[in-house]
């Protein structure tokens, strides 16, 4: 995908094992992700949903998952109807989560690709920086 990426980084004082949970469980992401239900079996090719009520208005977003490595890394697709863009390959963008560290710290990318302009850059970032602010939240207790 073209268009300006936008990344988000947070340390985190927990085993990549446990922030990987964070990250792929679908209870605990509903706790961090502004309460989005997610379903997906996380093997590369397969559809990755999230849906949930913001603002008052339901929504279903969707996705693939392209890469999916456990504790390392996992890239996925999304498209979200609510960004008034028609479903179609161009409107997605692609979300890469990095994940490093050793036992007990780790240190989490998240990439966002096919932003149109340096505002929706910003507002992404700002969107993904809380998220993940909340993912530390949840993958540092005990």
């Amino acid at each position: 995908m073209a268009g300006i990426v936008t990344t988000a980084e947070i340390d985190i004082a927990a085993a990549p094992a446990q922030v990987w949970s964070a990250l792929t469980d679908p209870d605990l992401i509903s706790e961090y992700m502004f309460g989005s239900k997610v379903q997906t079996d996380w093997q590369p090719g397969s559809p990755i949903t999230w849906s949930g009520e913001y603002e008052g208005t339901e929504y279903e977003d969707k996705g693939e998952i392209v890469e999916f490595e456990p504790e390392r890394k996992m890239v996925v697709t999304h498209f979200s109807p609510m960004s008034g863009q028609e479903d179609r390959p161009e409107n997605y963008h692609t979300l890469t989560y990095e994940l490093t560290g050793n036992g007990e710290t780790a240190h989490l990318t998240l990439s966002q690709d096919n932003n149109a302009d340096e505002e929706g850059a910003e507002r992404a970032k700002a969107t993904w920086a809380a998220m993940l602010d909340s993912l530390k939240e949840v993958a540092e207790r005990p």
